[in-house]
């Protein structure tokens, strides 16, 4: 699309006046120069002191992507909207590049779905093997730190190690972040320790992740569920730590980094740390034998009740959904299962709150002898598949776009120099 008015620069390319840009985005003249200083826009200043001009087509291109955004964002600023093809929540469901990710879980595979979410292909029957070397490295950097260190931990030291091992990193083609993701994933589970003398690295990346989170014998139905964990984990639009890794692509961090970005952000505990608040709080209630003192001594201390709620979900979580179901063919789980269904019919007199992923991933945690910071660590590992797809999808749009400008509010220059 070309402005009849545009002028023409230097290579023949028309070029629109900050007026003509402000008029085709629909916007005031400080908003447009508010896109150039956040990356969504270049300008250039043009021979004469004629002021800054732009490209056409990048104008039309940003109009084009500001009428596709939500309603009620504005496209000065506001709450922040990233365009994504990856994952679309609404009305209690949610989908994977269109298809429904509780069908997709149910019937494939966390390596299978994950290649869907990448390549927009499914690739039956393939699981991710990683390289020795590369695994030799993380185990070496992981065997290092405390013994008290959690999973999380881990992970991030796993990934730095992978990253220092790999001369390649910086390629940020396509075909390149896709074998990254191929081995950095099974890299990420091979370098946790395992709890089992007997474990072997062999067959879908859940069952080598199970013998690192148990030492009990795995049985086709717990390491059922734990696959479709894993599979409804991979990605949920823009979490915090995803936003993170977007941040990261953005500013072109290579896939290492932009992983060891989402990692962090998953530490923190408002984001990670949900699942073993509700594990703990399961075990409470299976000691206690009852829902109804443990979810008192939440309220009155002003906590939340752990695993209930989610903002993006006024009903069921589906995949609270779709893992409970599953969890009841597992003969193991009837204990946890019937206290988290206590904690939700207590709090329910209370506060119309179902139960979220974080409490069902907890039945399984506690159900198979696992630690606290189980949950996080099958949460972190299905997560890096969908930080992988984010810092694909990112690397095709405008470096460093997401520049937010700062809304300054300190005090007013010039100050005195401080004694």
């Amino acid at each position: 699309m070309r402005d009849h008015h545009a002028a023409h620069g230097r290579h023949g390319e028309a070029r629109l006046s900050t007026r003509e840009a402000a008029e085709l985005l629909g916007v005031k003249a400080e908003t447009v120069y508010a896109y150039v200083s956040r990356g969504q826009l270049s300008s250039r200043r043009e021979p004469g002191g004629r002021g800054s001009t732009f490209d056409a087509e990048e104008v039309a291109a940003l109009a084009r992507r500001n009428r596709r955004g939500p309603s009620g964002t504005s496209p000065a600023g506001g709450e922040l909207s990233v365009r994504t093809g990856i994952t679309l929540i609404e009305k209690d469901r949610y989908y994977f590049r269109g298809v429904d990710a509780t069908e997709l879980a149910a019937r494939h595979s966390y390596e299978e779905i994950a290649e869907w979410l990448w390549t927009g292909s499914l690739r039956p029957g393939i699981t991710f093997t990683a390289p020795d070397s590369s695994v030799a490295v993380a185990r070496s950097a992981v065997d290092a730190l405390p013994e008290h260190s959690g999973p999380t931990d881990r992970l991030r030291v796993a990934a730095i190690a992978a990253a220092a091992a790999d001369p390649l990193r910086f390629d940020l083609s396509p075909d390149a972040v896709l074998g990254t993701a191929r081995t950095l994933i099974p890299t990420l589970v091979a370098a946790l320790p395992p709890l089992r003398h007997d474990h072997r690295d062999t067959g879908p990346l859940a069952r080598r992740l199970w013998g690192r989170l148990t030492g009990r014998t795995p049985d086709e139905a717990s390491l059922r569920v734990l696959d479709t964990a894993l599979g409804l984990l991979v990605d949920h639009d823009l979490a915090a730590s995803t936003l993170a890794v977007r941040v990261a692509a953005s500013a072109r961090a290579h896939a290492y980094a932009a992983v060891s970005a989402g990692l962090g952000v998953l530490e923190g505990p408002l984001h990670g740390a949900a699942g073993g608040l509700a594990h703990r709080m399961l075990l409470e209630v299976l000691d206690r034998g009852t829902a109804a003192p443990v979810v008192a001594d939440e309220l009155r201390a002003g906590r939340r009740v752990p695993g209930l709620g989610h903002r993006l979900y006024p009903g069921e979580d589906p995949r609270a959904r779709a893992l409970f179901a599953l969890l009841d063919d597992v003969p193991t789980a009837a204990p946890a299962l019937a206290a988290a269904r206590d904690i939700v019919a207590t709090t329910a007199r209370h506060a119309p709150l179902h139960a979220n992923v974080d409490l069902a991933l907890a039945v399984l945690t506690v159900a198979s002898g696992m630690a606290a910071t189980a949950g996080e660590a099958v949460f972190a590992v299905a997560r890096t598949a969908g930080w992988i797809a984010h810092t694909l999808e990112e690397y095709e749009e405008r470096p460093l776009r997401m520049r937010p400008s700062g809304h300054y509010v300190g005090a007013r220059p010039p100050q005195p120099l401080p004694e």
